[in-house]
Formats: C-alpha cells, sequence, structure tokens
C-alpha cells in the first residue's frame, strides 16, 4: 500500500503532465526477451569478483580477501534472492521471469550455474591463492603435516581454549536430529560402541566465537607464520569429547537457510516488536543448501538430506575447507607488503582550514558554493562527519534532521545526534530498521537516540526509506539558513572506507525548503506537490528519469547534440531500460556504468547498438549512483541513492538532486571519459549477458586502474593547494 503522503504528484513541477511514460510489454518497437535475467547477471557479478581473487598481478592478502568476499556475497544471494524464488514457487504466486522464464526454469539455470561458480571458487583458492600466501610466508596446513611436538602443542591449546566450549549432541531415539543455525560450520560424527558395536550419530557445531584459523606455532617469525582450521583441529581430537568410543567418521558440512524478513505493516501495531519477531523467526527458516565436504561418505550425507529435507541439487561437494568467508580473519595480519598501499583520505580543498594547524568553518566553506565531496578519495571524517559534530556543537543551530540506513553501532554520527538532543536542539532522526541484516543493529541504536531525547521515526508504512539526506537549520542574524548534505551512501564511517560515492554540500535555499518539504512527508502527514532540485521516489523518480531520457531521444531525432550516461549498483527496471533501448534506437550515445546486476543487453542490431556497459571492480567497492543528460547544451547531471531496481523506484524513498556547478559537471564527465576509455581496465557486457575482463593491452601492458588514477588524482589536487 503506497501511503497517502506520496499519492500526490510529489516529485516534478507540473509541466511535465505532457510526458507520462508508460512500460509496455508488448511494444512492437523493440523484440521480445529483451532482458537479461536478472539473477544469472548477479551470479555473473560475482564472477567478477573471483576473477580478481585470479589475478596474479593484485597483492596476495587483497586476493584472499576477494576469495572472502565471494563467498560472503554468495551466501546473502542464497538466504535472499534463490529463498525467495523457491518461496514464490512453492506457493504458486511466481511469475515468469523477466526473460520469459518459468521460475523453476530459472531457479534450475541458477542452481547450475551456482555449482560451476563454487566449484571454481575452491578452486581458486587451492590451486592459485593457498600457493601464493604460502610463497609469501603465510601457509594453512592440515593436521597430518605437522611433526609431533607441534601436535602436542595444540592438544594443550585444544584442551584449554577449545574442548569447554564445545557441546556434541547425540541423535538417537531419545535424542531427535538437532536444529542446524543457518551458515555454522558443523562436525558430522559416526562413532561406535566399543562395548556393543552400535554405531550411532554426533553432530558438533564449530563454535563461531572462537577464531577460524589457529595460529600453529607458538614463536611465529614475522614473515612465516602458519595456521590450521579450526574444524580441523577439533576433527583430530574428538576422542576427548567421545571417551570409550571408536570414532568412524567425521566430515564438515555447513547449512544455509532462508534468512529474509517479511512484515504485514499494516497489521502490525508495532514495527518494532514485530520486527524482532521476525528476526527471531529467521532463524528458523527452510534450508535452501547444503555444502559438504568431498570426502562425505553416503551413509551421513543420505542422513543430512533426509533430516534437513534437502534435493540432490541443493547439495554442493567441496573441497575442505568450506565457508571461505572465514578467511576475512587473514585481515589482521601484519603484511602491508601483501596488501594495497595504504591510502591516507584528503580533506576537500573548500573544507580544508585557512591556517595549518587551524580547524575548518564547515558552514562557511560550504556558504562560499557548493562542495562535491568523493569518498573515499576524500575524508569522510573531514567532511561528512565533522559537518553533523559542527553543527551539535554550534549554539546558532537549531535544528538538524537526518535518514539513517546503516551506520556502525560506534558511530561518531550517532554520537553527534546525541550530542545535539542533549544540547537542546530539535533532532529528528528517521532510522531504517528494515535494513536487511542490519535490522537488530538499528533497533539497537535507535532505542539509544530515543533514549537521548532524539526524535526517531521509523519511516512509511510499505516503504523503506533508503535516501542519504542530512539537514542543518541554523540562525543567521535575522534569518535562517538550510545546510544540506545529499548523498549517494550510507553515514556509516566504517563503510565509507572502502565504498565510493559522492555527497553534495549545499547552502542553497531551495534544496533546504525541499528537503524540508521531504523530511515532514516522511514524519509526519505533509502532502507536497513540488521539489525543485530533487527527484524523489516512489511516485516520481522513474518518471523524471524517462522524461529526461525522452528527451535525449528526441534532441537526437532533431539533429541536437544528446547523450546519457549512466552509473548504478544495479539496473533492472523494464520501463528505464526500454526507454535507453528506444534512445539508442534514436541515435543517442549511452554509456552504462553498474557494477551488479544488468539486464539491459547492449550492442543488439536495431535495438542498443549505441549502447556501452562496462563494470569496474577493485580495492574499492564501486557505490555511487550517477546519472547524466547532455541535454542539448544545458547539461543535467544527478547523483543519489537510488538504483534502477524495482525496489528502489516503487518500494523505497529515494532521491536524487541535481548538481549546478560547472566544475561539479566536468569532474563527473572526466570520471566518465575515464571509466568508458579503452584503455582503462574494466569489464566489457556483451548482448548474450557475457562479461569480458579487458586487463591488458595489445602489448601485454597492464591497462589504467581507475581507482588508483582517481586516488592519484585528488592527491595530486591536494598537493598543489598546499604549495599554494
Amino acid at each position: 500500500m503506497v501511503p497517502e503522503t506520496f499519492a500526490t504528484d510529489a516529485g516534478l513541477d507540473r509541466d511535465d503532465d505532457d510526458f507520462d511514460p508508460v512500460f509496455e510489454e508488448d511494444d512492437p518497437a523493440l523484440p521480445d526477451h529483451r532482458y537479461l535475467d536478472r539473477e544469472l547477471s548477479w551470479l555473473a557479478f560475482n564472477k567478477r569478483v573471483l576473477e580478481l581473487a585470479e589475478d596474479e598481478s593484485l597483492p596476495t592478502l587483497e586476493r584472499s580477501n576477494f576469495l572472502a568476499i565471494f563467498a560472503s556475497n554468495l551466501d546473502e544471494f542464497f538466504m535472499v534472492r534463490v529463498a525467495g524464488l523457491k518461496r514464490r514457487i512453492a506457493t504458486g504466486i511466481a511469475v515468469p521471469t523477466n526473460n520469459g522464464r518459468s521460475p523453476s526454469e530459472a531457479l534450475a539455470d541458477i542452481l547450475v550455474a551456482a555449482h560451476e561458480l563454487q566449484s571454481r571458487h575452491a578452486a581458486v583458492w587451492h590451486d592459485l591463492v593457498a600457493p601464493a600466501l604460502d610463497e609469501a610466508g603465510v601457509t594453512v596446513v592440515t593436521w597430518d603435516s605437522l611433526d609431533d611436538q607441534v601436535k602436542s602443542n595444540l592438544g594443550d591449546y585444544f584442551s584449554s581454549q577449545i574442548f569447554p566450549v564445545l557441546m556434541p549432541l547425540a541423535v538417537d531415539p531419545a535424542h531427535p536430529f538437532p536444529y542446524i543455525s543457518g551458515l555454522s560450520l558443523n562436525l558430522s560424527i559416526r562413532v561406535r560402541n566399543t562395548k556393543t558395536g552400535r554405531e550411532e550419530f554426533a553432530r558438533l557445531k564449530v563454535p563461531q566465537m572462537l577464531p577460524r584459523f589457529v595460529a600453529v606455532d607458538t614463536a611465529t617469525e614475522p614473515e612465516r607464520v602458519r595456521y590450521i582450521t579450526l574444524e580441523d583441529l577439533i576433527a583430530n581430537h574428538l576422542d576427548y569429547l567421545f571417551p570409550g568410543m571408536e570414532v568412524i567418521e567425521h566430515h564438515v558440512f555447513r547449512v544455509t537457510r532462508n534468512e529474509d524478513v517479511e512484515i504485514e505493516e499494516d497489521e502490525a501495531e508495532n514495527l518494532i516488536q514485530a520486527l524482532e519477531r521476525e528476526l527471531l523467526r529467521r532463524r528458523f527458516g527452510p534450508p535452501i543448501r547444503l555444502e559438504i565436504t568431498d570426502d562425505m561418505d553416503d551413509v551421513t550425507l543420505g542422513l543430512l538430506v533426509r533430516e534437513l529435507d534437502i534435493t540432490d541439487r541443493e547439495v554442493y561437494r567441496l573441497p575442505a575447507p568450506l565457508d571461505l568467508g572465514g578467511l576475512f580473519s587473514l585481515g589482521s595480519l601484519d603484511r602491508p607488503d601483501l596488501r594495497y598501499p595504504k591510502h591516507v583520505p584528503a580533506t576537500a580543498l573548500q573544507l580544508q582550514p585557512s591556517e595549518p594547524n587551524g580547524k575548518a568553518d564547515l558552514f562557511a566553506a560550504i556558504s562560499a558554493g557548493d562542495v562535491l565531496v568523493h569518498h573515499p578519495y576524500e575524508s569522510f571524517a573531514t567532511s561528512v562527519q565533522a559537518f553533523l559534530e559542527q553543527a551539535a556543537a554550534d549554539p546558532n543551530v537549531l535544528a538538524i534532521k537526518q535518514t539513517l540506513y546503516r551506520t556502525s553501532g560506534d558511530s561518531p554520527i550517532i554520537e553527534a545526534l546525541i550530542d545535539a538532543a542533549e544540547a537542546g536542539k530539535q533532532v529528528l532522526a528517521l532510522v531504517e530498521i528494515k535494513a536487511r541484516f542490519d535490522e537488530q543493529n538499528n533497533i539497537t541504536w535507535a532505542r539509544k537516540l530515543e533514549k537521548a531525547g532524539v526524535h526517531v521515526v521509523y519511516g512509511l508504512v510499505g516503504l523503506k526509506t533508503h535516501c542519504k539526506l542530512a539537514l542543518v537549520i541554523r540562525q543567521e542574524g535575522n534569518t535562517l539558513r538550510h545546510y544540506s548534505h545529499i548523498g549517494t551512501g550510507n553515514y556509516n564511517p566504517k563503510t565509507s572506507r572502502i565504498y565510493e560515492d559522492f555527497g553534495l554540500f549545499t547552502a542553497d535555499d531551495q534544496v533546504g525548503k525541499d528537503l524540508t518539504r521531504l523530511f515532514n512527508e516522511l514524519s509526519g502527514y505533509a502532502i507536497e506537490k513540488k521539489f525543485k532540485r530533487l527527484l524523489v521516489a516512489p511516485l516520481h523518480l522513474r518518471k523524471g528519469l524517462l522524461k529526461a531520457i525522452d528527451a535525449e531521444r528526441r534532441n537526437a531525432e532533431a539533429g541536437r547534440p544528446s547523450g546519457i550516461r549512466i552509473k548504478v549498483n544495479s539496473i533492472v527496471d523494464e520501463a528505464i531500460i526500454d526507454g535507453l533501448y528506444r534512445a539508442s534506437q534514436a541515435g543517442v550515445p549511452i554509456d552504462i556504468w553498474v557494477r551488479g546486476i544488468c539486464a539491459l543487453k547492449p550492442g543488439v542490431p536495431g535495438m542498443s547498438e549505441t549502447i556501452r556497459v562496462r563494470s569496474v571492480l577493485g580495492r574499492y567497492l564501486e557505490h555511487s549512483r550517477i546519472f547524466s543528460f547532455a541535454g542539448d547544451g544545458d547539461p543535467k547531471t544527478y547523483i543519489g541513492s537510488a538504483d534502477m531496481m524495482h525496489r528502489n523506484l516503487d518500494r523505497r524513498v529515494e532521491a536524487l538532486v541535481r548538481l549546478t556547478d560547472p566544475k561539479h559537471l566536468s569532474e563527473i564527465q572526466s570520471l566518465f571519459d575515464l571509466a568508458m576509455d579503452e584503455g582503462t581496465m574494466s569489464w566489457y557486457l556483451d548482448s548474450d549477458g557475457t562479461w569480458v575482463r579487458h586487463a591488458t593491452g595489445g602489448e601485454g601492458q597492464r591497462l589504467i586502474d581507475l581507482q588508483e588514477k582517481v586516488m592519484r588524482s585528488i592527491a595530486t589536487r591536494r598537493r598543489s593547494r598546499s604549495r599554494r
């Protein structure tokens, strides 16, 4: 249900009434089956992550990290996307996919592709990354490779640090098959009673709170360390747990469950209580994937398949170790030689203090002109964080309003809002407690904010609030000034170090009024009809973008300059894709820069010949969303929070803001020029959905790394400023 506050024309000026583009499924100007499957496209994205792990030119621990990212990504894909598809098939509500295939066919394709990727993932670890780590002095060993003295030392460690927390669970007529929690590592154990000869089965959960990789050597050399997996260490001390019994077989397995959350908000009297109940229920979702080590015997496998009620095609037989997401733990190694060179973010030029040891006045800087900040190349701490901290401490600031989608529990952003409220300022925090997999964290710090006197609201029924907005109201003489921040990324100091995002600071009064109206819609019952510099979902963002796309089509047909450039995490929305196809048919040059899913087919004769699609993956996660239109000499460029997906355009509150400073427009265009340049390392999408990596030139030279070049460019810009 769309709430009344968004049921009126709250997006664009009324002069857009003559433009009402509609998605036509049977548009005769466009061929059938013109979209790529979104789920297979997502798996193709994760394959690109895996290709980074395969790249021998990257630092070794970074390759290990990409293996962990791949594993974590795939876990979430199964928990949400595969689980959701299975649920819809089971309930009979599934509809054909965007490319016309039945849900059952789509699921079969997904499972085949997932099996291939998981096997390749394991092979990359065993054949490429583990040997490279070993060569660099970081070795993951097995128990059988150790000498007696080391085994004795590890035995002492096991008995004192591990054994006390283990809980073996027997399975027999008096002990039913235990619940297997999602994503936990487990040992299946078959033992024989030496007196009766009776065989029994037991399950042992590998404690998640203990280190996944245990240091083998007590006095390790800095340049040479050895580790053994926790499950391998436990498996070789099962006699501690089953004295008097003979251990016949032991194997490692892992279950993935449906962990999506569904809440009937219209029927929920208290959204937080309903969500907390659903989070408890999440732990008991049905199994959707069973990973086993390749040495598991058929008797044990048969028992697991039967008790978990899982099909053979949902079983993934892999070489140990399972769950390579555990490789994240190697990140604590003090080996800078095996990592990307350290990067210290620069402070944006406009936000630098006038004196070397002085403190910047961010309000004065923003008053002087719009400031566009590019994270993580430019500092989050000296821009967004400093903006809110200064607002909290400034006696002239009367109010702060902010949306919070994801942030860290110890965030200085949260502390700044609390400080502001305790100082008597009006503080509004719109907390999205339905942010997937961050629900419990968001509930915790939302309650902390409430206790401090912050006005906390939880958004609109039926919609997630995903926009990234902050508004500060400041008394300056006899007037109130609006200081606004609109970003493409979350207010999260931790992820800001690895997520690429843009943020606009502006004292433009019109933007401030737009945000005031939008916050009123989100927290109250105001019904506003117009925004001047914003495009807002769910009702008007798609409409505004389609209008801009169609304007480029008309420009091209009239022989005027035209062009479209879009950077997103994912592009799936059929209406947007069809609008781009029509623009391409008119000859509009279109560049799409996408990190993840892309359902658009580029380069198809007669449909998308002028469309190029590129993907850039690397040290940082490309996260910003940019929409740029040539505008026949009057360019229009927007940044904001929205991807081109149904959920963003129809079921979320999103906001894009138009950039107006010519320097900012030039910076965005230069970034696109670099991303689309044939000399830049990236993946090219073919019309059949195949992504091809372009990492080296014709003579074998390594192509330009976009992120490294942007990093150097911004650092050079900072140094030139300091010399002046």
